[in-house]
This record gives structure tokens, sequence and C-alpha cells, in this order.
């Protein structure tokens, strides 16, 4: 005899906020057999972002910074695919899988949105067309295919002004990603090079684009200071109070008036909410889903939303939450717990949360950190950010692959394998011919 489902819930992203809730779902709700619990993603993994520079850079295997779905959750379950329209008053979500996009109706009594946001060029000439982003594992595998490309035709390539875009690196906006990238990407250069007899440091070219005058605003101006002066020392040129106006061809044109040859500008400098929302009849705040201090979506019972597409109050600085990776898993928890207490008529829980500290990796063993109000740098600050983000990282198995990655990098040098897409060479011969052959 078949048991009826009376409550649907379902989870839209798969990032942090949305696979914590329902991990928190696995330990409550999902137990329950008349309850339903599914989580949408467009990807089968969980993508670890604060590490997704060191793929970048070839520090880790591009596989051990990801966890499958479905070794992650057992009683939740979970649909690849793509949300194509949310209809709220309908309480259905509209969702397509496969190459054919077949389109399937989810009802629900309970939705969690968190699909968090996406790049936002802001209709700067070319960058739609020509810039690189890190924000997914396909754009650090295609940055680090692109670096070693650039390095392979830089080497043969004996006019020096072709060569020149090939070796010039611009990395626009000096925020965490920005910053860690560009400190990955100059690592990884300036090894790699020696590799290749025709090139020489000095050939290179590496440029950060930051808008304020300072980078890393969100650590202060006493650790901002400090790992600017420390990737200037490693011959990254730092552009402040200066932001990306244009590209074209192979010409990144500054607003201060600088013009710099490159095939590789790398962009970090904004992002926007998922498009998905600007659709939905919710009150909003700079595209966010406004929430109230239970991450209830407001007008609409039975709607959550979290991470970086929702605006949280943040009840210990009258703020709003920012949207980080340590906001976004916690939220997760509170969403999965106060719809268990909605289902059971319990009382549910606000969330309350203090950013604990934050922490950027700016190569060579170096960091900077600001932790419980107290700030590190140097080589302590590098080894904080491995052990802390090491330790949230998902499951035992990537944790282990993850160290030894790292204790490997210790002996070896980085890894300078292109990876590319294209598939062996076939032939079609008739089956004589062949024989004769």
């Amino acid at each position: 005899m078949s048991t009826k489902i009376t409550t649907r819930i379902v989870i839209l992203g798969g990032g942090f906020g949305g696979l914590y809730t329902a991990l928190e779902l696995e330990k409550t709700l999902a137990r329950a057999i008349d309850v339903e619990v599914t989580l949408v993603n467009q990807e089968n993994f969980f993508l670890f972002t604060p590490m997704l520079h060191e793929v970048a850079a070839s520090d880790l295997d591009m596989t051990h910074i990801v966890n499958p779905v479905r070794k992650l959750l057992r009683r939740v379950g979970f649909f690849q695919g793509k949300v194509e329209s949310i209809g709220l008053h309908a309480r259905r979500v509209s969702v397509s899988h496969g190459d054919e996009h077949h389109h399937h109706e989810l009802e629900y009594d309970h939705l969690v949105i968190g699909l968090g946001s996406v790049t936002n060029f802001y209709m700067l000439p070319g960058l739609e067309e020509r810039a690189l982003t890190m924000k997914s594992l396909g754009d650090a595998i295609h940055l680090r295919n692109q670096l070693i490309k650039n390095l392979e035709e830089a080497d043969f390539e004996c006019c020096p002004n072709v060569r020149e875009p090939l070796l010039n690196i611009v990395v626009a906006g000096g925020g965490f990603a920005g910053v860690e990238t560009i400190a990955a990407v100059n690592d990884f250069l300036r090894e790699a090079i020696r590799f290749y007899p025709h090139l020489n440091e000095e050939m290179l070219r590496v440029v950060l684009v930051h808008p304020g005058a300072l980078i890393l605003p969100e650590l202060g101006a006493s650790l901002g200071a400090y790992a600017q002066k420390k990737l200037a020392e490693r011959k990254v040129e730092i552009k402040s109070n200066t932001k990306v106006k244009a590209m074209s061809g192979d010409i990144v044109e500054l607003t201060d008036g600088t013009l710099i040859r490159t095939n590789t500008l790398v962009w970090t400098a904004g992002t926007s909410p998922h498009p998905l929302l600007a659709a939905l009849p919710c009150a909003k705040e700079h595209g966010r889903l406004q929430t109230n201090e239970f991450l209830e979506v407001e007008g609409w019972p039975g709607v959550w939303s979290l991470g970086d597409c929702a605006s949280v109050p943040d009840l210990t600085t009258g703020k709003m939450c920012p949207p980080t990776a340590q906001h976004a898993l916690r939220q997760g928890k509170i969403v999965a717990q106060n719809i268990a207490a909605s289902v059971r008529g319990r009382k549910k829980k606000p969330f309350v949360f203090k950013t604990i500290g934050q922490l950027a990796a700016i190569g060579r063993r170096t960091g900077v950190a600001q932790i419980l109000g107290y700030n590190f740098s140097g080589f302590i600050a590098w080894w904080l950010w491995r052990t802390i983000y090491l330790s949230k990282l998902p499951r035992f198995e990537k944790k282990l692959r993850v160290a030894l990655d790292w204790t490997l990098d210790l002996l070896f040098t980085k890894d300078l394998v292109q990876f590319g897409g294209e598939r062996a060479t076939t032939i079609s011969h008739d089956e004589n011919d062949a024989r004769d052959s």
C-alpha cells in the first residue's frame, strides 16, 4: 500500500544555501514517509567555490573540490536540470532536463529559493563577448587552459606584437575572488615560464584593476595595504581607483586612459541575483528577494529564500547579511529547521549569526585574515585559510584528496597539461580497403 505524500518541499539551487538546507532536512523531515524533498540543480555536484582559484592555477585537481550530490544525500531526491520558471500563485516550478529539454512541473508546499547570483558585465562594451569569469568549475578549467595555451603559442611566436597579448593578464575586481585569482595565476605563470625556453619573466605583465584605493576593502585598510604590497613585490601591477571601461579585440581600455593588449581579461567585479527572480511578484532589494528574520519571503507563505539571491536582515548589525558562504550554509540549516517547525506546528527560529572572520590567500604561502576581530597576515594567515576551508569541505574523501594535493604541491611543480575537448581522430574506410592496407 502506497503512502500519500502530504508535504512536498522543493529546493532550487545546489550552492551552499540549497545544499545545507537539504543536508539538514536529511536529518529531520526527509525521514518521514509522507514528506517528499527534492533538490534541483543544474550540475550533479556541489562546488566548493572558495578553492576555485586553486583549480585555475593547477594547485588542485579539478575533481577534488566537487562533491557528487547523490553521495551527499540519501533521503532527499535530486533533479539535475534547469529551473525554467517559478509559479508562486500556482505553487509549482517548471524545470527541464536533458539535451532535448524535457519539461516537468514540480508542485510544492514549501519552496526554498537559493539560485545564487550570476556575473554582471554592466553593459560594458565587449566584455560579455570577450571576458572570462570565475563563477563555475568550467570557468576555472577554461582559465587554466587559456593560460597554458597562451604560453605554448607565445613560446614559438617570434613577433613581439603578436606575443604581447598572450603574456598580458588582466583581472578586474580587487575583492576576494579577484585578489585570490590574480595571486594564484601570477604564481602559476612565473613558475611555469621556466619550462618555455623562448620566454622569460620580464615578458609577463599581470595587472589587477580595482576601483578603490586599496584591495580587499572588506578586511580593512591595514590588511588591504599588506596584500597590495605583497602582490606588488611579486610583480603584480595594481591599478587603483580605476575600472575597466571596455574591451575591443585584444585591447582592454581602463578609465584612466590606459590601454592593455591582452586576450585574457578575467572579470570578478560584479554580480547580480539570478535573472529568474526579476519575474517574481515579491518585494525585492537590489533584485534580491526580501525575507523576514525567519528567512520567509514576505507575503508568500511557504516560500523561503537564502544566500546570494536573498536580502536577509542581520539582527546583529541592523543591516542586511553579506552574501558569503558562511552565512549561506547557516541560513540553510535555519531554513530547514523552520520548515520542519512549520510542518509540525512548532515555533520558528530567527536567523542570528555574526561573521566569524574572512580570509584570503595571496599566493606563495601567504595570506591575510580577520578572525574574531583579530588581524593575521603572512604564513599564519595562509595556514589558517587552508585549515579552515579544508575543515569546511564536505566528505572525508575530498578532504583527504585536497590535503594530498597540497602536500604533493610542496614537492613537485605545477602541472602544465592543457585539457582539450577534442575527440580522437577517426577514419572510415571500406572494409576490404582497410584489410588490404
